[in-house]
């Protein structure tokens, strides 16, 4: 029979798997540690001995969330490709992420709510992101040393372009079907948004991007309206 450090990490899994559910549809503040404890079949008592409080499972619940994320984003291996192709699979893997935890747009959309106070909290979640900065700025300086990409452009800029291109069409599928009448979650738009992000972002990093003529920089916005 499995002992009971067996028994424990698999009732601390379910825990977290309800729990995830339950924040990413209802919110934080809508969640309800009752509901998460009876849905994995815990009383409260065993629920609070694992995690402290609602606070602490929600942080482990983005903790986990974001273990999931990184191990599927593999910067060591991007680092063995050309860079424009390494570059295109960070694309690639980033869409596929999203696609593959539609859970975490609700995450995501609490914690901003309540203004990143759970991630500021947690040393694992900062830790997990610290090879990927320095992975991209490596890949980019590689493309400008081989004259594929321009020089100079900032690693944590392009990691939100990326981020941005791939998140707005999926959690924003609903508003945008209502107000343009097309699914964009269909196998064929899936498709055409990535190669579409894809696209957009090698052109603002490849070595020709920069030697176009540059448009006027663009009114400051504490200017417009005066």
């Amino acid at each position: 029979m499995p002992g009971p450090i067996r028994n424990a990490a698999r009732t601390r899994a379910r825990i977290l798997k309800i729990a995830t559910s339950e924040f990413a549809t209802k919110s934080f503040d809508g969640a309800r540690v009752d509901r998460i404890a009876a849905r994995a079949r815990v009383n409260k008592h065993m629920l609070y001995h694992y995690f402290g409080s609602k606070e602490g499972l929600f942080t482990a619940v983005l903790e986990e969330m974001y273990g999931s994320i990184r191990d599927s984003q593999q910067e060591m291996s991007l680092a063995e490709l050309p860079p424009e192709e390494a570059l295109r699979q960070l694309i690639v893997q980033t869409h596929e992420v999203i696609l593959a935890h539609p859970e975490f747009i609700g995450l995501l959309n609490s914690e901003n709510l309540m203004k990143a106070r759970h991630i500021r909290e947690s040393a694992m979640i900062r830790q997990l992101y610290d090879p990927l900065i320095p992975g991209l700025r490596a890949i980019l300086e590689r493309g400008a040393e081989a004259g594929v990409f321009r020089a100079g452009i900032d690693p944590v800029d392009l990691y939100v372009s990326i981020g941005s291109l791939c998140f707005h069409a999926i959690s924003n599928q609903h508003t945008l079907k209502a107000i343009f009448d097309v699914d964009l979650t269909s196998k064929a738009a899936l498709e055409r948004r990535l190669d579409h992000v894809t696209q957009m972002i090698l052109a603002y990093c490849r070595a020709e991007f920069g030697s176009a003529s540059q448009p006027a920089p663009p009114q400051r916005l504490s200017a417009i309206g005066n």
